[in-house]
């Protein structure tokens, strides 16, 4: 019987080695954000709620007078809480509290002190947040995912090199995350009795990562 001889090729292996590449931008916030309280305290839940909505019609009242447009304007929170004094040890009712909070988009960064103060002269008495942010965030992250895929193949060379080995400069694999944090402030609790709130927006760091596999 007759066997014909097989031939067989080498399988070559593929090696492979996966980077990590980051990339920032560095970019100026164009809006903000302010969340800004009412709370008001007393024996009588109905009474302080009374109390608190007036109050609060006068704030947003206040703010809309700053050109601030109504669908900037959003409820957030409104919370009852019982208070408590402890005497003797025991636990004795005092009183309930209202928390009514209002998240302010403010277009004009510029006029986020003036927003504050504005608030607080209508009878605010807590600010519990304050982030600047960026409209549009995709002119900026498109930059900063070139620098870390530039930045990872900038890698991927280098180790290749020390290796002396010939990397194949496409990709197999591109894996991408995307981190833009806004800036936050802490919370403040604010006084009629305060006239200038300076806030200085800063800058925010768009950056980007990717993980990037490549074969050799």
């Amino acid at each position: 019987m007759y066997h014909p001889q097989m031939m067989f090729q080498p399988v070559a292996s593929i090696r492979e080695l996966t980077v990590t590449g980051n990339g920032e931008i560095i970019a100026q916030p164009d809006y903000a954000q302010v969340q800004i309280e009412v709370r008001t305290q007393g024996e009588n839940v109905s009474t302080i709620q009374r109390e608190n909505a007036v109050i609060m019609t006068r704030v947003i009242d206040s703010l809309r007078a700053l050109n601030i447009p109504q669908e900037s304007i959003q409820t957030t929170a409104y919370n009852i809480f019982p208070t408590y004094d402890f005497i003797d040890g025991r636990q004795v009712l005092r009183g309930y509290e209202v928390q009514n909070a209002i998240t302010v988009k403010i277009a004009d960064i510029g006029q986020v002190g003036t927003v504050i103060d504005t608030a607080i002269r209508n009878g605010a008495n807590h600010v519990s947040a304050i982030e600047f942010k960026i409209m549009d965030t995709d002119v900026y992250y498109r930059q900063a995912l070139q620098f870390a895929l530039i930045d990872a193949v900038g890698k991927a060379t280098a180790m290749a090199k020390t290796m002396r080995v010939t990397l194949h400069t496409m990709p197999v694999e591109i894996i991408e995350e995307q981190t833009i944090a806004p800036i936050p402030y802490k919370a403040m609790q604010l006084s009629s009795r305060q006239v200038v709130t300076p806030i200085e927006p800063g800058t925010m760091t768009v950056s980007a990562s990717v993980r990037v596999k490549f074969s050799y």
